[in-house]
Formats: C-alpha cells, sequence, structure tokens
C-alpha cells in the first residue's frame, strides 16, 4: 500500500523505537504499535516544502541556496560514469561538500564499500588527487621519494599530498582507516593551523598549502584491518554515514527483484542477522551480468558473493524471492 518494501518499513519502525517514538510488540516476527510520542513526530516528518517557510531571523545569515530547490543535475565524474546528488542537511550532498570545503572543515564518509563514497566525492571536487589507502602505503607514498631518472640518477618526485598542498586542490584518502597512524602523522601538520609539513627527505624542505587545499577521507567500518584511530577520527570535524540508495537502485532500472533482496538483506543487517547486504555496487554489477549471462546467472552470483559465514541466510532470502533454490554460480560438466 505505501509502495515500499517490508525491509525500508521496518528499518524506518526501529529508528522510530530507537528515537522513543514508537514501541517493538514482537521480535518473531516483528511488530510495533504507536506511542504517546508518534503522531508528533508523524507531524515533524512531513517535508519542509508542504509547509511555507517562516522567513529567518534578521541575525541569521541565511544559506547560500534553497534547500532542494529543483531536482539536481547528475554529474559526471572522470570515469564517464554519472554520480545522482542525494540529500544531506537539506542540500544535495555535493554541494554540502563543496561548501564544507569552502569553509576549510575537513570530512570523513564513512559506510559499507560500494555505497557510494568515492562517486560522491569525485564528484563533488573534480580537482581531485587521489591516494588508495591500504596497509602497504608509506610515507613516501603520501610526500614522495627519490625515483631513478632515464639518465641513470636519482630525482625527488613528489607525491600526492605535496601536489594538492602546491596546487590547491582536493586530497582524497581512500580507505584511509587501512593505513598505518604512524603515515597518517605525516599529513597532520597540513591540516591543522600550521597548513604546512616538512619533506625530511628532500633537504628537510617546508611545504606551505595554498588556497583551496582540502583533505577528505574515506573509511569502510566492516573492513579487516580498518582502525579509525582518535588522532584521525578528532581531525575530521564532520563525518557522514553513506549507505545505499536503493531508491535509486530502482530508478536506473536494475531487476526489481534483486533491489528487493538488497533491501530485505540491508533490514536483516541492521538487525544483526547476517553481517553482509549487496550495496549500489553489486546491483549494478548484477544487471550487467543479467543482461550478459541472464537473470538466473545473476542471482547465482549474488549468493556466491556472499561471505561464507553468511551464505546459507542469503541463499535463503534470495531463494524465497525468486521462488526455486539458487546456489553460488558455479562450472558444471563437460558440455
Amino acid at each position: 500500500m505505501l509502495g515500499r518494501s517490508g525491509g525500508a518499513i521496518g528499518n524506518a519502525c526501529e529508528t522510530l523505537v530507537t528515537r522513543g517514538e514508537a514501541e517493538r510488540t514482537s521480535s518473531k516476527p516483528r511488530m510495533y504499535q504507536a506511542n504517546s510520542a508518534t503522531r508528533t513526530a508523524a507531524h515533524a516528518s512531513v517535508p519542509a516544502q508542504s509547509t511555507p517557510a517562516s522567513p529567518a531571523p534578521a541575525t541569521q545569515q541565511a544559506p547560500k541556496a534553497e534547500a532542494f530547490k529543483g531536482r539536481p543535475t547528475p554529474i559526471t565524474r572522470p570515469n564517464g560514469q554519472t554520480y545522482h546528488p542525494r540529500a544531506l542537511a537539506q542540500v544535495a550532498d555535493v554541494e554540502a561538500l563543496q561548501r564544507l570545503r569552502e569553509a576549510g572543515v575537513p570530512v570523513l564518509l564513512y559506510g559499507p564499500p560500494g555505497t557510494g563514497k568515492t562517486s560522491l566525492i569525485e564528484a563533488a571536487f573534480p580537482d581531485l588527487v587521489t591516494v588508495a589507502g591500504d596497509g602497504d602505503t608509506t610515507v613516501g607514498d603520501l610526500i614522495g621519494e627519490y625515483t631513478q631518472s632515464a639518465n641513470g640518477g636519482y630525482e625527488f618526485i613528489y607525491g600526492p599530498l605535496v601536489t594538492a598542498m602546491q596546487e590547491g586542490r582536493a586530497l582524497l584518502l581512500d580507505d584511509a582507516t587501512l593505513i598505518s597512524p604512524k603515515v597518517l602523522a605525516a599529513l597532520y601538520p597540513a591540516m591543522d593551523g600550521r597548513r604546512q609539513i616538512q619533506v625530511k627527505a628532500h633537504k628537510g624542505e617546508t611545504i606551505s598549502a595554498t588556497d583551496g587545499f582540502y583533505v577528505i577521507a574515506g573509511h569502510n567500518p566492516g573492513v579487516h584491518g580498518a582502525v579509525l584511530t582518535e588522532a584521525l577520527s578528532s581531525r575530521f570535524s564532520v563525518q557522514i554515514q553513506v549507505s545505499s540508495d536503493y531508491d535509486l537502485a530502482a530508478s536506473l532500472k536494475i531487476n526489481r527483484t534483486a533491489v528487493r533482496v538488497a533491501r530485505h538483506l540491508a533490514s536483516l543487517q541492521q538487525s544483526g542477522e547476517v553481517g553482509w547486504a549487496p550495496q549500489l555496487r553489486e546491483l549494478i554489477a548484477f544487471q550487467k551480468i543479467a543482461d550478459v549471462l541472464g537473470t538466473e546467472a545473476a542471482f547465482a552470483n549474488l549468493v556466491g558473493i556472499a561471505p561464507l559465514e553468511d551464505r546459507d541466510r542469503v541463499t535463503e532470502v534470495v531463494t524465497r524471492a525468486v521462488g526455486r533454490l539458487v546456489t553460488a554460480l558455479a562450472v558444471g560438466r563437460q558440455l
């Protein structure tokens, strides 16, 4: 009746329970009932544009643009794919990040892999310089190091951090929490009031950041080895959770059953029944596989990419949605 999946409605109800604006009366099956605060919550949830806005007091500075004035235009990323802006603090997420950059407020985006963190950052900052973080990332990978030149000698090649500082560009630390804290410490002086670093390997040279230099990071909390230290967390004043937009997946003409499966698994993940759910990246891949090998193979692959500890539950959910047993994609007998 509402035009939404059971998983989406369940998530909404859980949010109300968490906020004390509804009560859960049963866990299996999950059932909810209103309480004295539910009516107030319902009225507070009406979209702002349906109620005439009151003029802001003269002492408040008006925002740069009206919230959600028109539908934001999709933005083309460097790889040619388009990014569809989403809501963040009553403006488009791309605009919100751009405003934070202008104010010099570092941002950390966190959420499962494949939810669109990097896509959002690339859409917001065309001048982006990216560091793909992992456990092997070194200080030299950030600042620079000596490299053998064509004539057999050695020359110092600046790293992405120095490049971003000198050219006033945005620097993305992708998978920042996989980088050793000792390595990340090299960029902290560039993020505080000093806005400088010392390149000890290159004659102790001091590099000062020019206007426009900005640091933003991405963090996958569920990835093995990811550690968000207090030193790193404290330097990112704004931390934004990014989850998959399943409505966007539906609008991109991705198989409706696959989207429904993803929503259901996401609700199970939120309740702690499973540890994995397909994100937008997996759903986009699902549709590509379906277009090439067929929907049956795409569902089999969806089961196969689930972590082993969740595969039985994922198989159960997919089988119920499809109406037949679905097992992991595998090579069969000789033709």
